[in-house]
């Protein structure tokens, strides 16, 4: 079975629809396509934490799952001094995370496949950001977790939406483990924005 969303390669027929969304003020173009995350559009998580995600004009952040790359191309625009690394294990989110990106005028932006931090085990980030693979089980989301965590600099924040029906608690206890500074940053229908800051 290699049609779910977090397959390196889906073998599902593409479809490829475009769709613009207007996140953070912008007014964002993304083509999207089957055997991708929210192949319909933009997923109710992920605008929420593209609502609240925070971080410095010129940090380095780190789009973890990037799917077709709502999350990373928005942060591109908010950190116009910065550089976006988005990462998917999807060789087609990919493609699609790289054409929005230049479609929407980001230049700021690498985008690899890469399974989980593989592709940028040697690199440190101010910043990473996750809609995290929820269906690929807790064991992976942990992971997300546990890897991001130590590339993180010092200082640095992780920010991580997740439904409370789809383990949000136990999310916030591994992310306590790991940072002790973690908070709930707001709620909505359902989803969690978690921030954890890693100690300086």
């Amino acid at each position: 079975m290699s049609n779910h969303y977090y397959s390196k390669q889906p073998t599902v027929a593409s479809s490829k629809q475009q769709r613009e969304w207007n996140l953070r003020g912008f007014n964002i173009k993304l083509a999207t396509d089957a055997g991708v995350f929210s192949k319909s559009g933009v997923d109710y998580g992920s605008q929420v934490l593209i609502d609240v995600m925070q971080f410095a004009e010129n940090a380095t952040v780190l789009d973890v799952g990037c799917g077709y790359g709502p999350i990373g191309i928005t942060a591109a625009k908010l950190a116009p001094q910065g550089h976006i690394t988005m990462i998917d294990i999807n060789e087609r989110a990919v493609q699609l995370s790289k054409a929005n990106a230049k479609q929407n005028g980001v230049s700021n932006v690498t985008v690899l496949q890469s399974d989980l931090y593989e592709s940028v085990k040697d690199q440190h980030f101010d910043c990473i950001i996750s809609n995290p693979p929820i269906r690929a089980g807790k064991v992976v989301v942990h992971r997300v977790f546990e890897e991001g965590y130590n590339l993180l600099n010092a200082g640095g924040s992780m920010w991580i939406v997740i439904q409370k029906k789809q383990g949000a608690p136990s999310a916030f206890e591994k992310l306590e483990q790991l940072f002790g500074e973690v908070e709930e940053v707001t709620k909505d229908k359902g989803y969690r924005i978690f921030k954890a800051v890693k100690a300086k």
